[in-house]
Protein backbone atom coordinates (compact mmCIF):
# COMPACT_ATOMS: atom_id res chain seq x y z
CA UNK A 1 0.00 0.00 0.00
CA UNK A 2 3.19 2.52 0.99
CA UNK A 3 4.35 2.16 -2.63
CA UNK A 4 0.90 2.60 -4.39
CA UNK A 5 0.55 5.97 -2.27
CA UNK A 6 4.31 6.74 -3.68
CA UNK A 7 3.29 5.96 -7.29
CA UNK A 8 0.28 8.13 -7.43
CA UNK A 9 2.55 11.02 -5.48
CA UNK A 10 4.94 10.91 -7.82
CA UNK A 11 2.46 10.57 -11.11
CA UNK A 12 0.48 13.87 -9.36
CA UNK A 13 4.18 15.52 -9.25
CA UNK A 14 4.62 14.75 -12.71
CA UNK A 15 1.32 15.97 -14.22
CA UNK A 16 1.98 19.37 -12.47
CA UNK A 17 5.29 19.60 -13.83
CA UNK A 18 3.95 18.68 -17.44
CA UNK A 19 1.07 21.32 -16.87
CA UNK A 20 3.39 23.75 -15.70
CA UNK A 21 5.51 22.85 -18.81
CA UNK A 22 2.82 23.49 -21.46
CA UNK A 23 2.04 26.90 -19.71
CA UNK A 24 5.55 28.32 -19.60
CA UNK A 25 6.24 26.86 -23.30
CA UNK A 26 2.49 28.32 -24.88
CA UNK A 27 3.61 31.64 -22.80
CA UNK A 28 7.24 31.68 -24.55
CA UNK A 29 5.72 31.46 -28.16
CA UNK A 30 3.21 33.84 -27.90
CA UNK A 31 5.91 36.37 -26.13
CA UNK A 32 7.89 35.95 -29.34
CA UNK A 33 5.46 35.36 -32.13
CA UNK A 34 5.54 38.22 -34.91
CA UNK A 35 3.05 40.81 -34.42
CA UNK A 36 -0.18 40.95 -37.21
CA UNK A 37 0.73 43.66 -39.36
CA UNK A 38 0.15 41.59 -42.69
CA UNK A 39 -3.12 42.99 -43.34
CA UNK A 40 -2.11 46.91 -42.46
CA UNK A 41 0.03 46.77 -45.41
CA UNK A 42 0.86 50.15 -47.35
CA UNK A 43 2.40 51.27 -50.30
CA UNK A 44 2.67 54.53 -52.71
CA UNK A 45 0.43 54.26 -55.56
CA UNK A 46 2.02 53.25 -58.47
CA UNK A 47 1.77 56.20 -61.15
CA UNK A 48 1.07 55.10 -65.34
CA UNK A 49 0.46 57.32 -67.74
CA UNK A 50 -2.82 58.67 -68.66
CA UNK A 51 -4.93 55.36 -71.25
CA UNK A 52 -1.64 53.01 -70.65
CA UNK A 53 -2.62 49.51 -68.74
CA UNK A 54 -0.64 46.55 -67.20
CA UNK A 55 -0.22 43.72 -69.63
CA UNK A 56 1.88 41.46 -67.62
CA UNK A 57 3.38 41.18 -64.15
CA UNK A 58 6.41 39.14 -63.02
CA UNK A 59 7.50 38.43 -59.61
CA UNK A 60 11.32 37.16 -58.18
CA UNK A 61 12.30 36.89 -54.65
CA UNK A 62 12.35 41.08 -53.95
CA UNK A 63 11.02 42.72 -56.80
CA UNK A 64 7.62 42.96 -59.14
CA UNK A 65 8.36 44.25 -63.00
CA UNK A 66 5.25 45.09 -64.58
CA UNK A 67 4.94 45.44 -68.14
CA UNK A 68 3.21 48.34 -69.29
CA UNK A 69 1.45 48.77 -72.99
CA UNK A 70 1.18 52.79 -73.87
CA UNK A 71 -1.02 54.64 -75.48
CA UNK A 72 1.29 55.67 -78.10
CA UNK A 73 2.04 51.72 -78.70
CA UNK A 74 5.61 51.77 -76.69
CA UNK A 75 5.91 49.30 -74.12
CA UNK A 76 7.86 49.97 -70.41
CA UNK A 77 8.84 47.73 -68.12
CA UNK A 78 8.46 49.05 -64.29
CA UNK A 79 10.55 47.63 -61.11
CA UNK A 80 8.84 47.88 -57.86
CA UNK A 81 10.85 46.62 -54.71
CA UNK A 82 8.65 44.02 -53.13
CA UNK A 83 9.68 45.13 -49.39
CA UNK A 84 8.78 48.76 -49.55
CA UNK A 85 6.20 48.93 -52.29
CA UNK A 86 8.76 51.65 -54.11
CA UNK A 87 9.21 52.00 -57.78
CA UNK A 88 13.10 51.48 -58.47
CA UNK A 89 12.96 52.62 -62.16
CA UNK A 90 11.74 52.01 -65.54
CA UNK A 91 12.99 50.67 -68.51
CA UNK A 92 11.56 51.68 -72.12
CA UNK A 93 11.31 48.65 -74.71
CA UNK A 94 12.35 49.32 -77.73
CA UNK A 95 11.97 46.87 -80.90
CA UNK A 96 15.17 46.57 -83.11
Amino acid sequence: MRGLKVLVIAMGVMLVVGVAGLVVAIATRLAHRAPATAAAFSAPPIMLPHGSKIETMSISSDRIVLQVDLVDGSVQLIVIDLATGKELGTIPVQEQ
